[in-house]
């Protein structure tokens, strides 16, 4: 009977004490898994997604920080650039104003220098002219005296000599017929 009794039984089924005792154990780890375990699986789950947030959030800042930087950079690459480009134009600008002065006053210094080349051949001019007119007046008053024969060493009479000779040079030289009129005077 044992044996129709075992096979009465069903041997996948335990029996039902063992059954209330894996219920009741079950359900204590159940309670206390779910008192203690998920809790903390839930505050490491919140953490690691608000770490993943705060890094996805730092990233984007720090992306849009970069991008401000980059932008920033480019500003004020684009103004040295600029500033570049004026200094550059005023240099061109100034270098022209020195170079029109500098003209300027090398013009005028060869006006100067060509003014002052002037003045002096003038004064020498005058200069030789009055040295050449004493010497052709003492030459004049020397070779008078041979061809009158008589001295004009008196100084009255031969300024008035010379100055009358002189005054008929200038004469001849103003009528432009001043070979002529020597050539006549000599003989």
């Amino acid at each position: 009977m044992n044996i129709l009794a075992a096979e009465s039984a069903n041997p996948l089924l335990p029996p039902v004490g063992e059954i209330i005792v894996g219920l009741i154990t079950f359900a204590i780890l159940a309670f206390v898994v779910i008192k203690f375990v998920v809790p903390s699986f839930e505050k490491a789950f919140v953490a690691r997604r608000e770490a993943i947030e705060g890094g996805l959030e730092r990233a984007e800042a720090m992306q849009a920080e970069a991008k401000a930087a980059l932008e920033q950079y480019r500003a004020q690459l684009a103004e040295a650039r600029g500033e570049a480009a004026q200094i550059r134009d005023a240099a061109r600008a100034e270098g022209q104003q020195i170079l029109e002065e500098l003209r300027t006053q090398a013009q005028e210094e060869s006006a100067r220098i060509v003014a002052r080349g002037e003045e002096q051949l003038a004064a020498q001019r005058q200069q030789i002219v009055h040295e050449l007119r004493g010497q052709i007046g003492t030459l004049a008053v020397d070779l008078a005296g041979r061809v009158v024969g008589e001295s004009l060493a008196d100084d009255a009479r031969r300024s008035g000599t010379v100055d009358r000779f002189l005054a008929e040079l200038d004469g001849m030289a103003a009528s432009g017929d001043g070979r002529g009129a020597v050539a006549e005077s000599n003989r």
